[in-house]
């Protein structure tokens, strides 16, 4: 009874704002248009964008400020959830909030490794965000002109640990240090979420990052052995180290496989190769797409007020902003509305 209690206001909120999301039909509907102003004039009179967007002029904006709204109708929608939210709820958002950070983290380190000539990164769309929900100083983040500077920027936060660790190699890419960014965070959720949750609440969360990290990991060593021929020792070090339904056992014969066709046959007798028959390492990336969306929507049905509503609703509101971006840039290019679906299904 207490659970129903704590879920059943914000629960009630995340079905109106759920009802408003822009459904594949509606995404069909608007790739009929031949430009991007008629788009965003056909937006404006969607519920979900009506009121934040009803006074701009779709006549002036250009792709990139549409982007920037787009992204900054998540951030939105996170802030009026948590306000929504109880003490044990906002556990969860505060966990889930940290992939925010790590992302404009990795886009400020791609400005300073790739761009250093360039205009600082747009950092309109997260600073409310920023403001409300995280202690990280984009304006000193934004100042640095070098890793060490930026990195030196970070001390006292939790991004610098695994970011200095990362600093001490004179060979270090971009890439590395996303990597150490990405294995913090879900190393993170799996440590903590027994300390934060318990349950219904921690079987769901056990289950939908589970399964998330032994997809990921599966993703990356399928890549890893057909496109880059890895050694084994180099695709240790960049897994995620946790495993869910794939058994320690069964990561290392994968991972050691003479092969990538016995590589293939080996994840056959994994879990998830005995439950779906047509799940392959070709189609292992849509298929985790699928997977996720379905787990979340299974749970979030199954029990309306648990942890999963609040990561199911997040979930779904971030791939609509990803496939309204692909949309718009689609009708840019002029791409006939039939290929346009296409792209966007596949994302």
């Amino acid at each position: 009874m207490g659970k129903l209690l704590s879920y059943s206001g914000i629960s009630t909120k995340i079905r109106a704002m759920q009802s408003k999301l822009i459904t594949e039909d509606q995404i069909q509907e608007m790739l009929q248009f031949t430009s991007t102003s008629h788009a965003v004039a056909w937006l404006k009179r969607t519920p979900e964008y009506s009121k934040t967007w009803a006074s701009l002029d779709e006549n002036s904006l250009h792709r990139g400020q549409i982007e920037k709204l787009l992204k900054a109708s998540i951030f939105n929608d996170f802030s009026k959830i948590y306000q929504f939210a109880s003490s044990e709820q906002r556990k969860f958002l505060d966990l889930y909030s940290r992939r925010y950070e790590i992302r404009v983290l990795k886009e400020l380190m791609t400005n300073l490794f790739d761009h250093r000539d360039t205009d600082p990164v747009d950092l309109s769309p997260y600073r409310e965000f920023f403001r409300r929900h995280s202690n990280l100083d984009l304006d000193a983040l934004t100042a640095c002109k070098t890793m060490d500077e930026f990195i030196n920027a970070l001390k006292g936060n939790e991004f610098y640990s695994p970011l200095s660790q990362i600093q001490n190699h004179d060979t270090a890419l971009l890439f590395d240090y996303g990597m150490a960014l990405d294995l913090y965070y879900f190393s993170l959720i799996w440590k903590v979420r027994r300390k934060l949750f318990s349950g219904k609440d921690l079987e769901q969360i056990t289950k939908a990052y589970g399964e998330k990290f032994d997809m990921l990991n599966l993703q990356f060593i399928f890549r890893s052995k057909r496109y880059f021929s890895m050694a084994p020792a180099d695709i240790y070090a960049l897994l995620i180290p946790m495993n869910y339904k794939l058994k320690k056992e069964e990561i290392r014969a994968i991972v050691e496989a003479a092969t990538y066709e016995e590589s293939q046959q080996l994840f056959r007798r994994t879990y998830y190769g005995k439950k779906y028959e047509h799940l392959s390492a070709h189609n292992l990336e849509e298929f985790y797409n699928y997977m996720l969306r379905s787990t979340l929507e299974k749970e979030a049905r199954r029990d309306p007020y648990s942890v999963a509503m609040l990561y199911s609703y997040m979930y779904h509101k971030e791939h609509e902003v990803n496939r309204l971006t692909i949309a718009i840039e689609c009708i840019r290019y002029g791409v006939a509305p039939d290929e346009a679906m296409q792209y966007i299904r596949n994302n």
